[in-house]
């Protein structure tokens, strides 16, 4: 694996990151907080088990396990932070230290072993573990941010009906080696 990877892994989730936080914008403080019922997650909840993971797995990451003394992930889901505010606090910290692991390692750290909860993973088994856990709670924030918003919501990716139209844009441009969250611009 070449430093590519490492830059192409922090791209994919900083886009999952960005979804999150655009559902945020659309939803109102109350909201953020709702459950459905009982059995089921609020906004607020979710990104405080993102956080929890985040930090546990992340600090100290290549001399201690990844499940740290100090978490309760059964709390992530009762105790919850209260206002706007104190919850995106919540999910920045999580994602600096995240990112900041990300930034710390070098092509040749892939291949080290780390642990989580005794298990083994070689730090890229470790990142692509995160890659599928990290989205598919983002995508539980966008859906119930997108149920929340209702007709006001504002899509995320390619709008319904705009297929064609999106399709052309892209083949009407020339090809070009990129990473699809790179923005779009001119060629040189």
């Amino acid at each position: 694996m070449s430093e590519n990877y490492l830059t192409s892994i922090r791209k994919q989730f900083e886009y999952y990151k960005s979804l999150g936080e655009k559902t945020f914008a659309q939803v109102s403080d109350d909201q953020l907080f709702l459950q459905y019922n009982e059995n089921s997650n609020s906004i607020a909840m979710i990104i405080n088990h993102l956080a929890g993971n985040m930090l546990s797995r992340w600090t100290d990451f290549m001399t201690t396990d990844g499940e740290k003394e100090w978490r309760n992930r059964d709390q992530e889901f009762e105790s919850v932070e209260t206002n706007r505010a104190q919850m995106l606090n919540k999910w920045e910290q999580g994602w600096r230290c995240f990112f900041a692991a990300i930034d710390s390692l070098q092509t040749e750290d892939l291949e080290k072993i780390i642990y989580i909860r005794n298990q083994g993973h070689t730090v890229m088994e470790a990142l692509n573990r995160q890659l599928a856990h990290y989205p598919y709670h983002v995508g539980q924030i966008v859906f119930i941010g997108k149920m929340f918003a209702d007709d006001e919501w504002t899509s995320l990716s390619i709008p319904k009906g705009n297929s064609t139209k999106f399709n052309d844009d892209k083949f009407s441009k020339p090809k070009e080696r990129r990473h699809f969250t790179d923005t779009d611009h001119d060629s040189k």
